[in-house]
């Protein structure tokens, strides 16, 4: 059974449906849109119940690439999927969030909800396929076509700058895909093959790595993204709707961690030993900086935002370090942050939805009317921060363990990142939930409904258990992150 498609396509069938629904129903029909919304959350939970199969039927022990599909495509082209250790766990991990998404949106979401929901269901296709690809060709344009979507979800649903935070975000990643793909055009003329795998075990010259891997970073660093190319994302997330900005900071980023994963690591293993401490000075002020900046931030989004920055400067760091901690590190915290900036960015949602004010100085003594909805917001400040038993623990640790064993003054730094985390996520819960009600308005705010703790209650659970089993998430990444290890060694110790 070709699963990988079948998780990969399954929501154009949704697509289908509400295309029909369209047609037949017209755009303003109340009872098309409801039903335009049953079939995007369907349609993602089959998804999702695929992506779970997947997961279960993956051999933890093979670090190569399973269930692999390949079909000639044209230009000795072909259409290769496969998911090895590194990559599996991202597919699920976009799954799982696609319904919560769309169920996020349920109410909040009045104007061409077709369109909307369209929008979600493409951009779920273009994703998977990143993180399925197993050809240069196919993971570009799977990569480069998931802007398109953002940008319309961005641009049409946003608040009042949505169009300027919308062209934004799409030039600052476009322009640097270019270099990507001339670095790209460049390996298959020079490899003849687009294969991923075969190009993972092709050996560059020293000084072509150099430059295929400044070509690369610049796409990647954008999509993290990394300080200094990271002034897009603040404003994509402020203007973005609620769904927008939970897709955009539990998936999106992670495909420039994953593209370091799958590409610079063991394609350029040479030039990235070479770059590392440039990438490590990035990261640590990334890490500083943006912490300091989430500090004094009025807005609850722009604030998540920053800390969303700081958080991939520790993801960059780890990628880097080049051993198996920082490594696995990396991936537990890019899926980690993936559950909890998601969960965040819900929470603002809530209260958004309420008051239509995402200003800091606007709220106050929330615990006093929505006790439930003050809990829910503490578990995840917490896991924001790293506190121990929370998912987030355990990818801060791992990552700044492998940077200590690649630059002492790195770590020192980072950590210094984790402190400031608590300082402004701390902070940010004091002044919105503790003390009393200094806003009349408040006095008739009301607590979570059901729709809001069903959307919640996975991401209280995946939070929970990540952080007190990580030997789950382990045992898929393990046998993938070891061989990518020792081949990277190998590589930068000039045995191969």
């Amino acid at each position: 059974m070709p699963i990988l498609s079948l998780i990969t396509f399954a929501p154009l069938v949704g697509v289908a449906a509400i295309l029909g629904l369209r047609l037949t129903g017209g755009p303003d029909n109340a009872r098309s849109v409801e039903r335009s919304k049953w079939i995007a959350l369907i349609t993602t939970l089959v998804t999702l119940a695929l992506s779970v199969l997947l997961v279960v039927r993956f051999n933890p022990n093979d670090w190569g690439f399973q269930f692999v599909e390949e079909t000639p495509w044209f230009a000795g082209i072909a259409y290769r999927m496969g998911v090895d250790g590194i990559s599996v766990l991202f597919v699920l991990l976009t799954a799982f969030l696609m319904p919560i998404c769309i169920a996020a949106s349920w109410k909040s979401i009045e104007t061409r909800v077709h369109e909307y929901m369209i929008a979600f269901l493409l951009l779920e296709t273009l994703v998977v396929g990143v993180f399925c690809a197993l050809d240069l060709v196919l993971f570009y344009t799977f990569f480069e076509f998931g802007l398109v979507p953002m940008f319309l979800i961005i641009g049409i649903w946003g608040g009042a700058r949505r169009v300027y935070a919308a062209f934004k975000f799409f030039l600052y990643t476009l322009l640097g895909s270019v270099l990507m793909l001339a670095a790209i055009l460049y390996m298959i003329g020079t490899a003849h093959t687009s294969s991923i795998p075969e190009l993972m075990a092709y050996h560059f010259s020293p000084a072509v790595q150099t430059w295929l891997w400044l070509a690369f970073f610049a796409s990647f660093a954008v999509k993290m993204p990394m300080w200094p190319v990271h002034t897009w994302l603040p404003d994509a997330h402020v203007e973005a709707p609620t769904a927008g900005s939970v897709i955009l900071a539990g998936i999106l980023l992670k495909m420039g961690g994953y593209g370091f994963l799958r590409f610079s690591l063991p394609m350029f293993p040479n030039a990235s030993e070479m770059f590392t401490p440039l990438v490590f000075a990035m990261s640590a002020i990334a890490v500083i900086y943006t912490s300091l900046v989430a500090f004094r931030q009025t807005d609850i989004k722009k604030l998540i935002a920053y800390s969303s920055v700081a958080h991939m400067g520790l993801v960059t760091m780890g990628i880097f370090s080049g051993n198996v901690q920082g490594e696995q590190g990396a991936i537990y915290q890019m899926l980690s942050h993936g559950v909890i900036s998601g969960a965040l960015f819900l929470c603002v949602g809530v209260i958004y939805d309420r008051m239509h004010t995402r200003d800091i100085t606007a709220y106050g003594g929330l615990v006093n009317r929505m006790p439930w909805y003050a809990a829910v917001f503490m578990l995840f400040s917490m896991g924001n921060v790293g506190l121990p038993g929370t998912s987030g623990f355990v990818g801060e640790i791992l990552s700044v363990v492998g940077v200590y064993k690649a630059s002492t003054w790195t770590a020192i730094l980072a950590t210094s990142g984790v402190i400031l985390s608590a300082v402004y996520m701390l902070s940010l819960y004091r002044r919105v939930v503790m003390g009393e009600l200094t806003n009349p308005k408040l006095a008739a705010i009301t607590d979570l409904e059901l729709r809001e703790v069903l959307i919640f209650t996975p991401l209280i659970v995946a939070t929970l258990y990540l952080g007190i089993q990580p030997n789950s998430v382990f045992s898929l990444t393990s046998s993938s992150v070891d061989h990518l290890v020792s081949v990277y060694q190998a590589a930068t110790a000039g045995a191969l």
